[in-house]
């Protein structure tokens, strides 16, 4: 007899013996099978789960973090069913981490597209500015982008918002607030081509414009970098820095080289809304502002978890051409001061004397990789390292300041004055610091002091009260 496949011939001899065996059992007449050898079943299919579809993500994610999370002993145990999101199930996953301030939400799932986008230029969809109540129903501009529509219109960082118009006329803050108008409702979805009316005031000057979100970049310096003269002194060097995105590279290595030829050795490095970014850019400007002073020291320690000590690294300062040698630095911080923001000062404190002014950090001593899921645009950002400074110090999970190793200058942060100004109480207090050497009200020197352009041509908080965004994910401050 001609025989079939082999497999084909495999699954019918497995379906007999099935078939013989259900004949015989329990005590009946003759049976096939009399010595009551066990009959194997025909296996079932293997079940094939999507990628890509959410169980697919699920299973990645937990495989993920069972091999590279810093934690992973200390995860809870969950039922992946019980979850409706990668997200979902991740928040429940790290609950024990966020308790205690180490992960509360930094790993997280998004798409590489976005990621990318986040990490490289700050690109996103909206009107390109930053807004804050101060609790109240007052409503400032606290930032615009630079080349952005709001910027366009004459948003700038102190300018008050009177009144928007949703579509149906304008309506002021208070008669918003008192209807509950959402985020939503205010500004309408993060997509090209929506619009919105604005009634601002700038000083005496009152305007209404309208504006439309297109898909923008992120500046990485607000308004460049900038000198502040002192009498009988050098000049203050001072920059805004929004993010730690490969865009900053370059105009970091202008500002301090500009900042070096001026003759300048005290520096007021603006990370009030900076919740950080890359690596590899902080260690850029550690080597610009570091490079000199500690040429060949451990600049920052990245350390795993014990499945994963080959992967642990270290860094060092190196001497760049462009570089500056700064005797003093006041960052302005904020609770919204993050990741590379505190990775920059803690690396910085063994070689510069420095001084937070302000407010105490967030608190993000970790940091997260990339793990992909290529063929679905999937990225999963999951903490997988801890950061020391060249002395090994770090777990500042409340704080810098509260780790007790930093001097705080308390400071408001006077969203009614633009960045740069020296009677901003921040800067005022910061610039106090760099004179006199202590903290307090702002000198009369910085109240007198005049602010310039270092080069010529240098290019919201949600409607109610949250919690500071959490850094490395797309800040829901920004319209």
């Amino acid at each position: 007899m001609k025989l079939k496949s082999f497999i084909e011939n495999r699954w019918l001899l497995l379906a007999a013996l099935g078939l013989v065996s259900g004949c015989g059992g329990g005590g009946g007449g003759g049976s096939a099978n009399p010595n009551n050898v066990p009959v194997a079943e025909p296996p079932a299919p293997p079940v094939v789960v999507d990628a890509c579809a959410i169980e697919g993500q699920k299973e990645f994610a937990l495989d993920v973090a069972d091999d590279w999370y810093l934690w992973y002993n200390e995860m809870a145990s969950v039922n992946p069913d019980d979850y409706d999101s990668v997200n979902e199930m991740l928040d429940a996953l790290t609950a024990p981490l966020a308790a205690d301030g180490r992960d509360p939400g930094f790993s997280y799932m998004t798409t590489i597209t976005e990621d990318e986008a986040s990490f490289t230029s700050g690109a996103y969809v909206g009107f390109g500015f930053r807004w804050d109540s101060r609790g109240g129903n007052d409503f400032y501009i606290a930032d615009a982008l630079e080349g952005g529509p709001a910027s366009d219109a004459g948003f700038i960082r102190g300018v008050e918002v009177l009144a928007i118009d949703t579509g149906n006329g304008f309506e002021t803050i208070d008669q918003l607030a008192a209807r509950g108008a959402t985020n939503s409702e205010l500004f309408g979805p993060n997509e090209a081509g929506v619009e919105r009316g604005f009634r601002l005031r700038d000083e005496d000057q009152i305007f209404e414009v309208s504006i439309v979100k297109r898909e923008l970049s992120t500046p990485p310096l607000a308004g460049g970098a900038r000198l502040i003269e002192r009498t009988g002194t050098s000049p203050v060097g001072y920059f805004h820095m929004r993010g730690f995105t490969t865009s900053a590279n370059a105009p970091l290595a202008e500002a301090v080289s500009g900042f070096a030829e001026a003759g300048v050795t005290d520096l007021v490095i603006d990370l009030r809304y900076n919740g950080g970014g890359l690596l590899s850019v902080a260690q850029n400007l550690l080597d610009l502002l570091g490079g000199e002073i500690a040429d060949g020291e451990k600049s920052f320690i990245i350390g795993h978890n014990e499945k994963r000590v080959a992967e642990n690294s270290e860094a060092f300062f190196a001497a760049r051409d462009d570089g500056m040698v700064p005797l003093r630095i006041a960052f302005i911080t904020t609770r919204s001061t993050a990741s590379a923001s505190e990775l920059l000062i803690n690396s910085l404190s063994p070689h510069v004397e420095v001084v937070l002014v302000g407010e105490d950090t967030l608190g993000k001593a970790v940091g997260q990789y990339a793990f992909d899921q290529p063929d679905c645009d999937n990225r999963l950002r999951l903490v997988t390292f801890e950061i020391l400074n060249g002395e090994a110090l770090g777990g500042y999970y409340t704080g810098l300041v509260d780790s007790g190793r930093f001097t705080l200058c308390p400071a408001e942060d006077d969203i009614t004055r633009r960045f740069g100004d020296p009677a901003e109480d921040s800067l005022g207090i910061a610039l106090g610091w760099l004179n006199e050497g202590v903290c307090g009200a702002s000198s009369a020197n910085a109240d007198n002091a005049k602010s310039q352009s270092l080069a010529a041509d240098s290019t919201t908080l949600p409607w109610y009260p949250v919690q500071p965004a959490l850094p490395d994910r797309r800040s829901p401050l920004w319209q």
